[in-house]
């Protein structure tokens, strides 16, 4: 499966006032592996960012002069994404940039649902963690991963991160007791831990308060399905 880990930068947050795409950033991941092919492209949007938006990347219209714009860049971006998967965190932001950038060139490019699926790990994190912040640092706190280096907002830059992100959301272990929970309420991520086959397995039993805990728990089990714990049987 080839999935398209994908971020843009804007010159503000509304498209509806004419804000502009002006980076995008792309990293492909096979079958669950980053391959380190990349697409990576800054654009000219023809405007200045507003203040709160260069606050955020702080790609300044000096820096975009000299930059190709999206209608020069189109082609090679859609045969980057075409087939693939997109992974995109917040993903109605992003896809209302690129479907009014490709409006703007014409019908008939269509929109960008027309060349790829698209995953929304903002919606994902939420069935998750609910009730638990789940913007991309907040997720990298809770997945144990590394954005020290994010000063500022980077398109290639959090696809990168969000890459690691959704691998380790996908991928990694959860708490299955009953108590064992996370921040507000959501379920404790733990991470995934490698046997040394030359130690010897060590056994802990339950004690005899831990028996009775859990048979307090199997009873309000039973109770609550009419019967049907499956343990007990």
């Amino acid at each position: 499966m080839r999935q398209i880990v994908f971020d843009t930068e804007t010159t503000g947050v509304e498209v509806s006032q004419g804000n502009r795409i002006i980076e995008i950033g792309c990293v492909e991941v096979i079958d669950r592996v980053v391959t380190g092919n990349t697409y990576h492209q800054y654009i000219n949007p023809q405007r200045d960012s507003e203040e709160g938006a260069l606050q955020v990347h702080g790609i300044t219209s000096e820096f975009l002069a000299d930059k190709p714009l999206f209608a020069t860049v189109a082609r090679s971006f859609i045969d980057f994404v075409s087939g693939a998967q997109l992974v995109i965190h917040n993903a109605a932001f992003d896809v209302g940039f690129i479907n009014y950038e490709l409006s703007l060139l014409g019908a008939q490019w269509g929109r960008i649902e027309d060349y790829c699926t698209v995953l929304d790990t903002l919606e994902m994190a939420r069935r998750l963690h609910p009730g638990q912040k789940n913007n991309l640092d907040a997720l990298c706190k809770r997945y144990d991963i590394s954005n020290a280096h994010r000063e500022l907002h980077g398109a290639l830059l959090d696809a990168e991160i969000l890459a690691d992100v959704y691998l380790a959301m996908t991928g990694g272990q959860v708490s299955l007791g009953f108590d064992g929970q996370g921040e507000a309420g959501g379920p404790a991520v733990s991470t995934i831990r490698r046997l040394d086959r030359n130690q010897p397995l060590r056994v802990c039993y339950a004690s005899a308060g831990e028996l009775l805990a859990h048979e307090e728990r199997l009873e309000k089990i039973d109770k609550a399905s009419s019967g049907a714990t499956i343990w007990r049987k």
